[in-house]
């Protein structure tokens, strides 16, 4: 059985398996997606990433599919909003990547009946503990039976409002 809003609560910390990005699988999604040089040749010292560095977009892509095999809900999880995505280091080949996720918030939905929303930090970590990708993210996810009998239950948020407040971006 998969886990819902329930199985979420603040403070809450899951970490994902690693997954290793061979340079064919950069290669590849950089011909499709991101035609760069930096994406499609491995010359070291050639530009600011020092030599063939994966996509941003590789990089999210992985990391969704790490989030979605680590959360394991039953239905779906459907993202909200996205806010401070951020790529501080570059992710070269044979790196082994792997998902750190904390519960910032979590609240039932007033709009819609039988789902919560969380609010939650991801961190996509290389081999060596350096962070390659971070955001901050609202998804919506299905609640279990007694939660939706009692919509007062203990998640609901005393803020008010469907969205939580996405930070202020001062960059």
């Amino acid at each position: 059985m998969g886990r819902t809003f329930e199985d979420f609560p603040v403070g809450l910390r899951l970490t994902s398996r690693s997954q290793v990005i061979s340079a064919e699988e950069m290669i590849e999604f950089a011909q499709r997606y991101d035609p760069q040089l930096f994406h499609l040749r491995a010359d070291p010292g050639s530009n600011l990433l020092g030599g063939l560095s994966a996509s941003g977009w590789l990089t999210a892509a992985v990391s969704m599919r790490l989030f979605i095999e680590t959360m394991q809900v039953e239905g779906a999880i459907i993202g909200r909003a996205i806010d401070e995505l951020r790529w501080p280091a570059a992710v070269h080949a044979e790196d082994a990547l792997r998902l750190e996720i904390e519960i910032l918030e979590a609240r039932l939905s007033k709009s819609k009946p039988g789902y919560g929303l969380i609010r939650y930090r991801s961190l996509t970590k290389n081999q060596e503990d350096k962070v390659v990708q971070s955001f901050i993210a609202l998804a919506i996810l299905p609640v279990r039976t007694a939660a939706i009998e009692n919509p007062k239950s203990k998640f609901e948020n005393p803020l008010g409002g469907e969205g939580f407040e996405p930070p202020t971006n001062t960059v």
